[in-house]
């Protein structure tokens, strides 16, 4: 299905054929990818429980996103609210408008489902453009402070990794 289209950007659902060009261009830019977590975000589309997007820059696999309906994750998880899950734009494809089109699409699609949308951004500077970005869009911390492995981190909680799993939830009213 497509979700927006434009003379340079494509909104649509991911393929099969998009994980290979996403992994190896994340690959190339430093990043820890596998073809795992795409072929699970394929597999929860299929099975009704996800929307996998992806987005094209001028006919080349440029970024994903994920809407989860009524996600069991985070701040939110289990509350009938839809959760944006693993967003992201390849760095060659970046300030070309895709993120805003990604997220303009999953925001939509939220809305279906719900006046609230969540998600959760990661802490360290690997995320800083995301963290401004949601900011811009009107997200707003939940106010459950910071989590880690889907587990709220207590007061004064020692964390020893700033990994990918450290994280704090933002929502949006739609």
């Amino acid at each position: 299905m497509i979700y927006y289209r434009d003379n340079e950007i494509t909104i649509r659902d991911l393929m099969q054929s998009d994980i290979q060009p996403i992994v190896e261009e994340e690959t190339a830019q430093g990043w820890d990818a596998s073809p795992e977590k795409y072929e699970m975000r394929l597999k929860d589309s299929s099975e009704g429980r996800a929307i996998a997007l992806a987005a094209e820059y001028k006919g080349n696999v440029a970024g994903y996103i994920n809407i989860y309906p009524d996600s069991e994750w985070g701040a939110f998880g289990g509350k009938g609210y839809p959760e944006i899950i693993d967003f992201g734009v390849l760095e060659k494809y970046r300030h070309k408008g895709v993120g805003s089109k990604l997220m303009d699409a999953a925001e939509k699609i939220a809305s279906e489902y719900s006046d609230t949308v969540y998600l959760g951004v990661g802490l360290h500077s690997g995320y800083g453009s995301a963290q401004r970005m949601y900011v811009k869009r009107g997200y707003i911390p939940d106010g459950s402070g910071v989590w880690y492995q889907d587990k709220v981190c207590t007061p004064y909680d020692t964390i020893y990794t700033n990994d990918d799993d450290l994280v704090l939830y933002l929502s949006k009213k739609l």
